[in-house]
């Protein structure tokens, strides 16, 4: 038995590489809250809880992911055998409600440490992969319209992305529909372009907005209004053609089942760390298959490691029709794993070794942490 010695917490503050224009808030700098968990054998575990834009986008803040785990969740799980995951999750559950991020960070560190320990990838714990590579959507979120066109351009010429979300609803309706407009005409009909609202319109505006964006050619848009307005997403769903995507109503399989009963969406956007972890996430994901939605492995624009935690569980889903969102190291200034993922083809690499299949970069990690954070030691390169 490898018991759980201790868990620790480290903050990071890193800048992102321009301004990423949201609804609610605009980011230039991404938190990250990292966990390690040590265990009696010697071996550890990686774990990332992290948000956008601060508190601006959900209830909970890197402040309060770091304070959950440290408070509450790490003395809970100290003693307890690190090898009993599920049981792990249940107890953390009990200990802990909400904070779907902060159980998530936790959860993905013990993953990463049993398959460590057993010396297989996470992937291989959830069934096995079914491929070793997964299309890879970039965000335009500059907010101009000529920046995000050329973005977009060096994108596709340099085998990138060929996928792109632009991000609206900060300004009127007519002006996101002529900006998303523009943008599809100059990236044409071989590029897909979908359109992430987060809550911004009320239903009113949503159904000019959704008429306007599948005139543009736009294919799906992502969470037109607010997460409650369940009637509304499903009227939506039912009067367009566009694709209709749920995202921050799902925390967990209990919401997935509510989408699917009120056939208030088309996809499914999966996010681990709004799930409450890779055990939940797999459950929303088995909900969706079974419902017959598409599929969507969306970003809370983690770093690489929460990236690889997430590339682990997609790798093992059947059809994921729309393919993944997991391009957050690349916004980022710098990349804090040792050997970043690699990006080619449109298609962004499985990580194959144990755990995640990724180590941190110990000089980035002091780099970038702030004051006052909780690692007794430096991170070691697994």
């Amino acid at each position: 038995m490898s018991k759980i010695d201790k868990v620790e917490v480290v903050v990071l503050d890193i800048p992102t590489i321009r301004g990423h224009v949201l609804s609610m808030a605009t980011m230039r700098m991404q938190t990250a809250v990292l966990v390690r968990v040590l265990f009696s054998d010697g071996s550890e575990g990686l774990g990332e809880g992290t948000t956008i834009g601060g508190i601006s986008y959900c209830p909970e803040s890197p402040e309060s992911i770091a304070s959950v785990i440290e408070t509450y969740i790490a003395p809970a799980l100290e003693g307890r055998d690190g090898d009993r995951v599920n049981e792990a999750i249940q107890l953390i559950a009990k200990t802990v409600k909400g904070n779907f991020i902060a159980k998530s960070a936790v959860e993905g560190a013990l993953w990463d440490g049993l398959g460590k320990r057993l010396g297989v990838p996470v992937s291989q714990l959830f069934g096995g992969v079914v491929r070793s590579s997964l299309p890879a959507a970039w965000t335009l979120a500059s907010g101009n319209s000529d920046t995000d066109i050329a973005e977009a351009h060096e994108m596709i010429e340099t085998g990138r992305h060929n996928i792109f979300k632009l991000k609206i609803g900060k300004r009127s309706v007519r002006d996101d529909v002529a900006h998303v407009a523009r943008i599809k005409n100059a990236v044409g009909d071989d590029v897909s372009i979908r359109v992430d609202v987060n809550q911004a319109w009320n239903l009113q505006e949503a159904r000019w907005g959704l008429k306007g964006l599948q005139d543009a050619g736009c294919e799906l848009v992502e969470q037109p209004v607010e997460a409650r307005y369940v009637r509304d997403m499903a009227e939506l769903t039912a009067g367009y053609e566009i694709a209709v995507m749920a995202d921050e109503v799902l925390n967990g399989p209990e919401d997935a089942l509510r989408v699917v009963a009120a056939r208030s969406a088309d996809v499914l956007a999966v996010k681990v760390a709004q799930s409450g972890g890779l055990k939940r996430a797999s459950e929303v994901i088995a909900i969706g298959e079974a419902a017959g939605l598409g599929l969507y492995a969306g970003t809370m624009l983690e770093t690489g490691l929460s990236t690889a935690a997430a590339l682990q569980l997609f790798s093992t889903v059947d059809k994921l029709s729309w393919g993944t969102e997991l391009f957050g190291p690349l916004l980022l200034v710098e990349d804090i794993l040792a050997e970043p993922l690699i990006y080619e083809d449109y298609q962004v690499k499985v990580p194959s070794g144990p755990g995640f299949g990724v180590a941190l970069d110990p000089d980035k990690i002091e780099k970038f942490r702030r004051d006052g954070s909780k690692f007794t030691r430096a991170v070691n390169r697994a």
